[in-house]
């Protein structure tokens, strides 16, 4: 299974509940020398913008992928960056903004932002 299809897959999945944050770290735990327990542990508290609001799980996911694979701090900048640039925001509040908790507006728009984020991060570490 490619880490896309990986993804879709767990964010399909309802029980357990996987976060942007965790769909985006998970994919990597073997890689990161993690199981996916504690992948999806490690993660926990990302979605939401960390429970308030705040940073796109998305960018923390990726970064925690990025750092573990010693990707130099100017690609995490630049992921920040571009997705700022495209989005217009980097805060969970802001880039889901009328959409309300737990509905499938709000999963539908939280999937797209993964599945850009999971493509710029395979080609960031070239696995595409």
């Amino acid at each position: 299974m490619t880490k896309m299809e990986e993804v879709l897959a767990l964010r399909a999945m309802e029980e357990p509940h996987y976060n942007c944050a965790q769909s985006m770290l998970v994919p990597f735990a073997e890689e990161l020398g993690l199981t996916r327990e504690q992948a999806y542990d490690l993660a926990l508290d990302f979605g939401g913008g960390m429970g308030c609001g705040g940073l796109c799980g998305v960018l923390t996911g990726s970064m925690m992928v990025m750092g573990g694979k010693g990707v130099p701090q100017e690609a995490r900048e630049r992921l920040v960056e571009q997705f700022r640039a495209r989005h217009g925001a980097v805060n969970c509040d802001e880039l889901t903004q009328g959409l309300e908790s737990h509905t499938p507006e709000k999963k539908e728009r939280c999937d797209a932002l993964i599945c850009e984020g999971m493509k710029w991060l395979l080609k960031e570490l070239e696995q595409e």
